[in-house]
């Protein structure tokens, strides 16, 4: 019966996925079945052109062959997707898996980690139905490690999602941006975030993070954010030695730390200590653009969020701040691509909806960047960022087809990508 339920549940979230089910109930490509992908144009992201026609092979969970004419292997399935590109799945660097729109706060109080946890199978699937296949949760807010579980169902083929690099709960000082501070204090209610106030307790969580699952750490370096006299202010919560000690205890075990930073001194600290990446990153100095381009740290810049929340404000006069917050970060962008900080794609999605963060590509063009290099940064840049370069983010042979199609190209009209009408993730076709 459980094995039932599994396929139950599986054919309710995909009712036209094509799936191949195991006896568990996983999804799986099937190694003798071979499928060639047609479309009429194919986006070569590394060499930024567009190969007219465009064809794929497919055997397993792998790209065998890519080209405007591959063999068709006896007997091949042939998708013909006519007159779209075919280009690699999306790659969504800052997601929040547990979150959805609404008062963030409340629900991270009112709604129990069960709860939260279904909440986030769903947003898991309607990410995936958008096209992308690859993401980063950045902190699960409060639902501690649940989303290794998610991470893990999702891989296991129980549940359709992106491939996830997850973080558990982020990492934050007492009293600092994520803590529970606007509650009536004799309630003690708890922080969205693990508590270090020390770089010996910033080591102790993250040994206990990486135990139960993450993938990596998500630290909270500064906040709150204010605009005083026309100009952006935030505060910064460890110091350079203390974001240094959890950069070398990742290192100890091959992974990465990513910070929360959107602005001086924070951001340098966390560019001086060598993170991962700077996400949000409103506001970079000379000297941070520069040790980042030096050391290749991304900056993440979370548009999408930032227009949401400008546009969803409660009253007039927080809708102002928020566009004054917004224009700043705009002008400090324009800078940042300038200067060469090298970019990688996340656009805070969970407090707007799952499956909309296509707009990201889109607003990082508007303030800036070509087309080709938005895609670069989420493809390229978002695989390395993620620790899977080489088997993401382009169409090669021996990468994992993980493989999207739009109309359109976009190349020309970035927005094609809010479009996603085909997707296969790992050989498997999740929507057609």
């Amino acid at each position: 019966m459980t094995k039932l339920r599994c396929i139950l549940f599986l054919a309710l979230l995909l009712p036209r996925s094509g799936l191949i089910l195991s006896a568990a109930g996983q999804s799986q490509p099937d190694p003798a079945h071979a499928i060639v992908l047609h479309a009429a144009r194919l986006l070569d992201v590394k060499n930024g052109r567009v190969v007219k026609p465009g064809e794929v092979l497919v055997e397993g969970d792998r790209i065998v062959e890519v080209g405007t004419a591959v063999k068709r292997p006896a007997g091949a399935e042939v998708l013909d997707l006519g007159d779209r590109t075919l280009m690699p799945g999306l790659i969504d660097a800052h997601i929040h898996l547990f979150l959805h729109p609404g008062a963030e706060d409340l629900q991270t109080v009112q709604e129990s980690v069960p709860q939260r946890t279904i909440t986030a199978t769903l947003a898991a699937r309607d990410d995936l139905m958008a096209g992308f296949t690859a993401e980063r949760d950045m902190g699960t807010e409060g639902a501690g490690s649940a989303d290794a579980a998610v991470r893990n169902a999702i891989n296991e083929g129980l549940i359709p999602g992106p491939r996830l690099r997850i973080s558990g709960n982020a990492v934050n000082i007492m009293g600092g941006h994520e803590d529970a501070i606007g509650y009536n204090p004799e309630q003690h209610v708890l922080s969205n975030a693990d508590y270090a106030n020390t770089a010996d307790e910033l080591v102790a969580v993250m040994r206990r993070q990486f135990k139960e699952g993450a993938d990596f750490i998500k630290i909270y370096e500064t906040g709150p954010d204010s605009v005083v006299d026309g100009k952006f202010h935030t505060i910064y919560q460890y110091t350079e030695a203390q974001l240094e000690a959890a950069v070398h205890e990742a290192a100890r075990l091959g992974r990465k730390v990513a910070v929360h930073a959107t602005g001086e001194p924070g951001t340098l600290y966390a560019a001086q200590a060598g993170v991962a990446s700077i996400d949000h990153a409103n506001q970079l100095s000379d000297e941070t653009m520069r040790l980042m381009r030096e050391k290749q740290i991304f900056a993440v810049p979370t548009f999408t969020i930032f227009e949401y929340f400008a546009e969803h404000a409660a009253t007039p006069a927080q809708a102002a701040r928020e566009h004054q917050m917004l224009d700043l970060k705009v002008q400090d962008f324009k800078k940042q691509v300038a200067a060469g900080v090298p970019m990688a794609v996340g656009s805070d999605v969970g407090p707007f909806p799952h499956g909309t963060q296509a707009r990201e590509l889109v607003l990082m063009v508007k303030y800036g960047m070509s087309p080709l290099a938005v895609l670069q940064a989420n493809l390229m840049n978002g695989a390395k960022l993620l620790g899977w370069e080489g088997h993401i983010g382009a169409l090669e042979p021996g990468y994992l087809a993980d493989i999207v199609a739009v109309r359109g190209d976009p190349l020309q009209d970035i927005s094609a990508v809010e479009n996603v009408e085909f997707v296969m993730k790992g050989g498997v076709v999740y929507k057609k």
